[in-house]
């Protein structure tokens, strides 16, 4: 049985069109400056927009060469081609040689079905080192490791309206953090300021300066477009989640199910958006209006009684209709369809500094937050086996996939796989990813009850948190 499990695994990526066995490659060179994206199409109608605010543009003159994909995948140009193939969607993963990913962790993706010209998502893992910056009392201190701080790093980029922004986050953002914890040196024990608090501050701001380094940048190097972020950061026995989008994470251990972080969306943070409109209205531009109502309101309703709600209210009550009440709700729609302004279906993220209201000079951006909720669970408080895991993914990965199924397939797949085997969390990344993209049929790609799988860019890491892995 566990031997069909993991033949089944190796099979569906085969199947898949996953490269054959290739030599070691060198990494491919970091690039110095943000890749340049193409520049959006505008929609012909704002429902038509795409979860990011922008539909993949139709014609353009990007080069081949502007696509890029981790660079601890080692791709060969071959493989970069395989990679950017939307037919054929074969999964990545770095290469099983002795060189793995800090902790052995897992790491597997896909490219979309066709939703946009290549794929969006980017990933970055990296091992930090933190030199102190100055002491308390102002004295430089002696740039020794000894005085130093080392934290791992793991991070989700989720672009749309281009990879602009998610290839620069991946190469940058882990730099912005390095440079805030350097305080943490000088940090001396009190009361009212935890080492905890001081780190998840670093986490926040640093999402802030990747922000507004984007906005400065976005001209000259074409940072079109926006992403969202999923970063984990593991310093001195805890784990800090850090989340500004939709992508997710979950542990799973001894089988149960901690959630790691939460999804921000017009319909999460609706009285975030609402509060704001009603504070600044000008930012409405007499175009949108702050309250809520079940339906869109008819010209023929003047005067009338309608269920409505602001950003006060969780529940409903009734107003009567009044002429600004025709204009367009600053939220709409349900489900995956929510949007702000008609736009954009994401609420925190880093970018879309240029994102437009279809049709219309009104930027979007005051709506949307660059903050992440950081979440930390201390690692020392529990023991845990090999079969303990932090699982971060995309969108693309949750839309289709349960988090008591994502467990089931934890479960299945490393009981597979002996306890020290370092392969077994690439092996679970690769079934995370297969099952979210599901098998090529007549009518798309479909799951094994015959309902659509993810048609979305899928990108899965799969951190053990007990095991091999030397944590200290």
């Amino acid at each position: 049985m566990l031997n069909r499990v993991r033949s089944a695994v190796a099979h569906l990526v085969s199947s898949g069109g996953a490269p054959p066995p290739r030599p070691k490659s060198p990494d491919l060179p970091n690039a110095t400056s943000a890749l340049p994206a193409a520049p959006p199409e505008k929609p012909r109608s704002p429902p038509a927009r795409s979860r990011g605010g922008s539909a993949a543009p139709a014609k353009t003159v990007e080069a081949r060469a502007s696509f890029s994909r981790p660079t601890f995948l080692q791709l060969s140009p071959g493989g970069l081609r395989r990679a950017d193939d939307h037919a054929g969607r074969a999964v990545q993963s770095p290469p099983d040689t002795g060189r793995r990913l800090p902790w052995s962790t897992g790491y597997a993706e896909v490219i979309n079905a066709g939703k946009s010209r290549h794929n969006e998502d980017q990933a970055c893992c990296e091992v930090v080192y933190v030199e102190g910056r100055r002491s308390v009392s102002g004295a430089p201190r002696e740039p020794s490791r000894g005085q130093g701080l080392c934290f791992y790093y793991w991070g989700l980029f989720d672009g749309h309206a281009g990879g602009g922004a998610a290839e620069m986050a991946s190469r940058l953002l882990h730099r912005h953090i390095r440079e805030q914890l350097k305080d943490l040196s000088c940090w001396s024990s009190q009361k009212e300021v935890t080492h905890e608090s001081l780190v998840v501050g670093a986490i926040e701001n640093a999402f802030q300066l990747m922000d507004e380094q984007m906005a400065r940048e976005r001209r000259g190097h074409q940072v079109e477009g926006g992403c969202c972020a999923l970063v984990v950061v593991y310093l001195l026995g805890k784990v800090y989640v850090a989340n500004a989008g939709d992508s997710r994470a979950i542990i799973v251990r001894n089988g149960e199910i901690i959630p790691m972080s939460r999804e921000f969306t017009p319909e999460t943070e609706r009285q975030r958006l609402q509060l704001l409109g009603f504070l600044k209205p000008e930012l409405l531009g007499g175009e949108f209006t702050h309250l809520e109502f079940p339906r869109r309101v008819q010209p023929k309703e003047l005067g009338q009684r309608m269920l409505y709600r602001d950003q006060n209210m969780t529940g409903w009550a009734y107003k009567k209709i009044e002429l600004e009440d025709l204009r367009f709700p600053l939220v709409c729609g349900e489900g995956k369809k929510a949007r702000v302004m008609a736009t954009i279906g994401v609420t925190r993220g880093l970018g879309d500094h240029n994102l437009k209201v279809c049709s219309s000079t009104l930027p979007i951006k005051p709506f949307l937050s660059c903050f992440p909720e950081v979440r930390v669970y201390d690692l020392t408080q529990y023991e845990h086996c090999p079969d303990d895991v932090l699982v971060l993914g995309t969108d693309g990965l949750w839309d289709v996939t349960s988090d008591c199924e994502v467990a089931t397939t934890v479960d299945k797949v490393l009981s597979a796989y002996e306890p020290n085997d370092p392969s077994r969390y690439t092996a679970l990344a690769q079934a995370l990813v297969l099952g979210a993209r599901g098998t090529p049929r007549d009518r798309g790609w479909r799951l094994p009850n015959n309902k659509l799988g993810s048609g979305d860019d899928i990108s899965v890491f799969v951190i053990p948190l007990g095991g091999p892995g030397s944590y200290s």
